[in-house]
């Protein structure tokens, strides 16, 4: 069978996106590892338009059943799908899978998102989850009553500290810069609160602990001073990595991996294949944002499609 489109990923761009296709009635094969994107391990998702709240766990839930109430004869759905390649044969795209089998499409979009970018520090390998960890929602309640750091002035490490601060004793926020990338309105909130402290340009060196996290060392850029603070608990939020290593020989990337789109459309470098969400170029990495360009993209892969 020769599917119309391929859509790869299960978060908020390539959900919107499935849903259209099966609206459009294109013949759409849907291959998603999960169903949630990054936000699945989110307790609480504020700016999720319509919800004034909804977990991480709801979201994905949502998902999975919107695209399902539209699977049949125009939507299949492979959950638990990852792609390992992906070739160009003619005007056709063939994807394999890690269960081997062997898909073919006229158009295909990428939505595979991105992953946690992990610190780098002496001695932080040999602690990811002894005292390291990425994800607040998740393991934020195992630190009741500690003492710990958050690592990222953006708005996912004041995210996260916003979280901690419901059950540690304190949160320390380190920055690698004088500058806070997070929203203002959210820095001041923070900051105000008697628990939460902050630590601006420096760097982390090491990890202390054996068995379990115990503090860290960091150097002091103001004053060229390495200095070390006790901690049991190191929350990392300094970035993602786009989901985009499949794809790498086949479409353009930017100096960061992810793929390079036309914003007007969502069009890469190779025609018949769009990309939409946190694995593009795209200025601002949000759920709304990723549903909305998934949508935009699956418009003009339709309007590709039928004016062949």
């Amino acid at each position: 069978m020769i599917y119309d489109l391929i859509i790869v990923g299960g978060g908020p761009a390539g959900v919107a996106a499935a849903v259209y296709a099966s609206r459009k009635r294109l013949n759409t094969l849907f291959l998603t590892s999960e169903f949630g994107g990054q936000s699945v391990v989110s307790e609480n998702i504020y700016n999720w338009i319509g919800s004034v709240s909804i977990s991480g766990a709801d979201l994905a839930k949502n998902f999975k059943a919107h695209v399902t109430a539209n699977a049949g004869d125009m939507l299949q759905i492979k959950e638990g799908a990852k792609v390992d390649s992906i070739s160009k044969d003619g005007d056709l795209f063939k994807i394999k899978t890690n269960s081997n089998e062997e898909f073919s499409t006229k158009s295909l979009l990428i939505a595979t998102g991105s992953g946690r970018r992990k610190l780098i520090a002496k001695n932080a390998d040999a602690l990811e989850h002894k005292g390291i960890t990425y994800c607040a929602s998740c393991d934020g309640p195992l630190f009741s009553g500690a003492d710990v750091v958050v690592i990222g002035g953006g708005n996912a490490g004041f995210e996260s500290a916003a979280q901690l601060l419901a059950y540690c004793n304190s949160v320390t926020l380190i920055n690698r810069s004088n500058e806070f990338r997070a929203d203002k309105i959210t820095v001041e909130k923070l900051l105000s609160n008697p628990k939460m402290k902050v630590i601006k340009n420096v760097d982390i060196l090491e990890i202390k602990g054996e068995k379990f996290v115990e503090g860290l060392t960091y150097l002091d850029k103001n004053t060229n001073e390495t200095k070390e603070l006790k901690v049991t608990g190191i929350f990392v939020e300094i970035g993602q990595i786009p989901n985009t290593d499949w794809v790498k020989d086949l479409v353009e990337l930017d100096e960061i991996n992810r793929v390079k789109i036309d914003p007007w459309t969502n069009r890469t470098s190779v025609p018949g294949i769009w990309a939409a969400g946190d694995c593009t170029n795209i200025l601002y990495h949000q759920n709304n944002i990723a549903a909305g360009d998934g949508v935009k993209a699956l418009e003009d892969i339709y309007l590709y499609l039928h004016a062949k």
